[in-house]
């Protein structure tokens, strides 16, 4: 039945074709699908937070950046149901705007989930609707019927561009289909989970991590839909989960992993956190969300480096390949493209 349901999906979304947007059914405009990098990669865009009722004049200013790559990175829709017709509508919405369309022709577009596309608020591995929804994502955003994203649960993937001298990984992982219910305070903060057994990612994720972290590469992307480095505040974040964390920076320790980076969502602001480990290169984690959400007032985090940007805003990962120790260029854009932060470092620093 699974499979059924899966192909069924694949025709609805991949052969449907529309002349006019009908948002308010399960009707999908067409949607470009752009091939896939070649060569040598150094512009990789991503964004979160974007709302299918609103306009998003932004993912045309990344469109103009001719950028290698866009990261959805979750949120990408307000689903927050277990009714799966209206989730489909509501991919509807997002596939019908011009914009989004602009971006899908500019360059490839791959995406994770975080809590709203994946169908419940702040939700984990307790959604009753993850298997439903899981197809219907992975419909949506053109994973072929082929893809290991279909076989195994969650919806964690990679990908892997450039030579053995410009090889860039990106990771995006799943911190929801299998992530243990978060705890609470008193004010109903959430708190440190320090149960052995508590996990953000599950066995078998934890296992395709590992391996990930084993292959070549430059440069290492990791695409977490939930901040990684921040200080702890209360709201969703790795630091809820703190053996976790510290599981991810051995993970990177035992796999001699250089060159990796995290890119994150979620709170509706934009910054770069840094973490400092023992025997570990500092790790860094540049987070944009914003394409139609805002925040509108800061939430301290004493991890951060720079400014923070409460405008709309999409994030990148820029590299000069040029120089001999390659620069990696952290970077917030606006919503017009203009330069809203800007932070770099040599690859060299995130060496052991």
């Amino acid at each position: 039945m699974k499979n059924n349901f899966a192909f069924l999906l694949s025709i609805v979304f991949g052969l449907l074709s529309v002349s006019s947007c009908k948002t308010d059914s399960a009707f999908l405009c067409n949607r470009p699908v752009h091939g896939e990098p070649t060569g040598t990669i150094s512009k990789i865009a991503f964004g979160s937070c974007s709302s299918e009722n609103k306009e998003q004049p932004i993912l045309n200013a990344v469109a103009a950046k001719q950028n290698d790559m866009f990261v959805y990175l979750g949120d990408n829709i307000y689903g927050d149901t277990q009714d799966m017709n209206v989730l489909l509508t509501k991919y509807g919405k997002l596939s019908c705007k011009p914009e989004f369309q602009n971006l899908l022709k500019s360059c490839k577009v791959v995406a994770t989930w975080d809590d709203h596309d994946y169908g419940v608020n702040d939700g984990g591995v307790e959604y009753a609707k993850k298997e439903e929804s899981k197809n219907i994502f992975l419909s949506f955003w053109n994973e072929p019927a082929v893809s290991e994203r279909r076989n195994h649960a969650g919806i964690y993937t990679s990908y892997c561009y450039g030579d053995s001298a410009h090889r860039v990984q990106i990771i995006l992982m799943d911190l929801r289909t299998f992530r243990t219910h978060l705890i609470t305070d008193a004010n109903d903060n959430y708190i440190p989970n320090t149960d052995s057994s508590a996990t953000m990612l599950g066995v078998e994720q934890w296992n395709w991590m590992k391996n990930e972290l084993l292959k070549p590469a430059q440069i290492r992307i990791i695409g977490s839909s939930t901040q990684f480095a921040r200080s702890l505040d209360g709201y969703e974040a790795w630091e809820n989960f703190p053996l976790e964390q510290q599981k991810m920076f051995q993970t990177i320790r035992d796999a001699n992993a250089n060159g990796v980076v995290f890119i994150s969502g979620d709170v509706h602001l934009a910054e770069l956190s840094k973490r400092t480990e023992q025997n570990l290169y500092p790790v860094y984690d540049l987070t944009s969300s914003g394409i139609t959400q805002l925040e509108g007032v800061d939430i301290p985090n004493t991890n951060r480096i720079g400014n923070v940007v409460l405008d709309y805003n999409t994030g990148a990962i820029e590299i000069d390949w040029q120089q001999t120790d390659p620069e990696i260029f952290f970077k917030i854009y606006g919503l017009n493209g203009e330069e809203l932060f800007t932070q770099s470092i040599h690859l060299s620093e995130l060496h052991f």
